[in-house]
């Protein structure tokens, strides 16, 4: 027999990573520790703590110990070295550029993103000086020859929301290497479940824990995820990791804290500084939905492959994108990259266009209308109507939110009452 230790498996991770009985009571559940504060055992200690000597609590600002589970469950299920956990997806994503971000920097972004992303980048940002240049991915290069003398990092979704579309990761990680810079995915549609990017070179991992990782709707939160493996001195682009920090008496991060730097500069400065703190009520209930992750998963994703299959073959329907279905251009390389299932949120064409589109989210009954995705209902939204109405007809189609397209975040509910929903509503859309 080897002495080598038995690495758990996945699905024993989601459950117990993280997390064990509580020292003082016993409980098996991870606590919902709703505090502020916490007490020191003296000034040496409380020192030792505000100087990043040793590990403990000082304020649920930059941690919580219900949060503190969560954030090792979720480095664990990505294969990381740590993560910090906040308050929403958005937030992740400040966090993510705020740590080695400075003005005037610039990142190379792909522009299938979710349209929240590409607002935030191509707007918000600026106002920190901060310049997203976007590129099609469709092919790696175009990362390369976009790259500038001033970029820090290289951004992508590893399942792109909501129009399907999969990034080629290892090349682009490549890409970005080369470069010197960190290459970061943004894994929510996918979930570590379906997709680890870091084992195809990402460094960080971004994660809107309200969606899938949660798993229920009713809990707000985000994650960066920190692979440990970038070298954050191998030139001077990133000095808020290598020069001596002032709030900390000159400590420099990568010098003191090595593969953990970026992790412990994401609470001490970026959670303590942006405030963007996620609720322990919260983390309970992210923990809890993350205990079924891969069976969640595995319905999700079973259920979307019919229901792609049955709007594929529909006469009402003109087109659907999702990459499970062989006609997809990324079919390849969901097979490579999400050989599980490729996700359970995709879009469809309507032949009717957008009255049609209207007619249908307003006839269906099982389907919730509302803009969210990742829960275990079955969720849908005609953008042009709701999130993009603000847009006119050419900036919806090249958003990827034509006049005639339809999201659905397929849930869990019995697939026949799925297909008959939608059934029913697409009849109603084809009555003019």
């Amino acid at each position: 027999m080897s002495d080598t230790p038995r690495k758990p498996g996945f699905e024993t991770q989601m459950i117990h990573a993280g997390g064990m009985p509580d020292p003082s009571t016993g409980a098996r559940s991870t606590p919902i520790y709703q505090t502020t504060a916490y007490v020191f055992d003296d000034v040496d200690h409380a020192a030792s703590l505000f100087n990043l000597q040793t590990y403990g609590y000082i304020y649920s600002r930059l941690t919580n110990p219900t949060v503190s589970v969560l954030e090792e469950r979720i480095a664990t299920l990505e294969g990381a070295r740590g993560a910090i956990c906040c308050a929403s997806g958005h937030a992740a994503q400040m966090l993510a550029f705020f740590g080695f971000m400075e003005p005037g920097a610039e990142f190379v972004a792909s522009k299938k993103l979710y349209g929240g992303s590409i607002t935030q980048f191509g707007l918000t940002f600026k106002k920190f000086g901060w310049n997203a240049i976007f590129v099609d991915p469709e092919d790696p290069e175009n990362f390369r020859k976009a790259i500038t003398p001033n970029c820090k990092a290289v951004f992508c979704e590893s399942l792109s929301n909501p129009g399907g579309v999969i990034t080629d990761l290892e090349p682009v990680a490549k890409i970005a290497h080369e470069a010197g810079v960190p290459f970061i995915v943004d894994n929510t549609m996918a979930s570590p479940y379906l997709c680890r990017p870091i084992e195809w070179g990402a460094d960080l991992v971004v994660h809107s824990t309200t969606k899938f990782l949660s798993g229920h709707g009713n809990a707000m939160g985000g994650a960066v995820v920190d692979s440990g493996k970038f070298d954050w001195g191998q030139n001077d682009k990133f000095k808020s990791m290598t020069e001596p920090e002032p709030a900390y008496h000159g400590l420099r991060f990568y010098e003191t804290f090595g593969d953990l730097a970026y992790t412990v500069a994401g609470h001490a400065i970026g959670l303590r500084d942006l405030g963007a703190t996620m609720a322990p009520l919260n983390a309970f209930l992210t923990i809890t939905g993350i205990e079924t992750l891969s069976l969640r998963m595995e319905r999700h994703v079973k259920n979307a492959q019919t229901v792609a299959e049955y709007l594929e073959a529909h006469p009402a329907v003109s087109w659907v994108s999702y990459a499970g279905l062989p006609s997809s251009p990324y079919h390849h390389l969901a097979k490579k990259y999400l050989p599980k299932g490729a996700g359970s949120v995709f879009t469809f064409g309507l032949k009717g266009g957008f009255d049609a589109g209207v007619r249908l989210v307003e006839s269906v009954d099982l389907l919730s209308h509302l803009a969210n995705v990742g829960d275990t209902r079955s969720l849908i939204i005609h953008p042009a109507s709701t999130t993009h109405r603000q847009l006119d007809e050419a900036q919806q189609i090249a958003a990827g939110a034509g006049p005639d397209v339809v999201r659905l975040s397929i849930g869990l509910e019995t697939v026949d009452d799925i297909i008959a929903d939608i059934e029913k509503g697409l009849s109603a859309a084809s009555t003019r």
